[in-house]
């Protein structure tokens, strides 16, 4: 399992995704730094997005959790919407549920990644970066530790079923 940079990389980001097993994703040289200055083995990190690591990632999360559907948000990446992912999903029972374009605020991590920054970074002014990045790791721990699971997942949404999109803006 992987975590994917882009979403969030900040040097406490990556230690954590690091003390908890995961391979890092970069997508830049801004990012591979920030992972490497945090400690991050070479061999973590890896700096690829096909869809085959895309695929793999479903293969994975379908080992995970064998039993039941399982709905995957996503952006618009090409990667995602790749004829071989959509096949393998189609057969495996996971939907894969696209954003439409500048909607990020559709997505819950979205909000997680919002919270944050808003209790953890906002507002503040941290002597060092160790202690940034530990106001950062004791908001994630304190938040996973007060977890539960989402639901009520809006089946009948619009959004799921869009793909048709306007040749023009009204």
């Amino acid at each position: 399992m992987a975590y994917a940079s882009k979403a969030f990389l900040r040097t406490a980001m990556a230690r954590l995704t690091h003390e908890e097993g995961l391979l890092l994703d970069v997508a830049s040289g801004g990012e591979l730094r920030v992972a490497l200055h945090a400690g991050v083995p070479a061999g973590r990190i890896r700096k690829r997005k096909r869809w085959r690591e895309f695929l793999g990632l479903l293969k994975a999360l379908r080992a995970r959790w064998p039993g039941g559907k399982l709905y995957v948000v996503l952006d618009n990446f090409s990667p995602h919407g790749h004829a071989e992912v959509r096949a393998w999903t189609a057969g495996n029972d996971i939907e894969l549920v696209f954003l439409p374009t500048c909607g990020s605020w559709l997505n819950w991590i979205e909000s997680e990644f919002a919270a944050l920054r808003y209790f953890a970074l906002n507002g503040t002014d941290y002597r060092s970066h160790g202690e940034q990045n530990a106001a950062i790791a004791a908001y994630i721990r304190r938040r996973n530790a007060r977890t539960e699971p989402k639901t009520n997942f809006a089946p009948d949404s619009p959004v799921r079923q869009w793909t048709e999109y306007p040749s023009r803006a009204a």
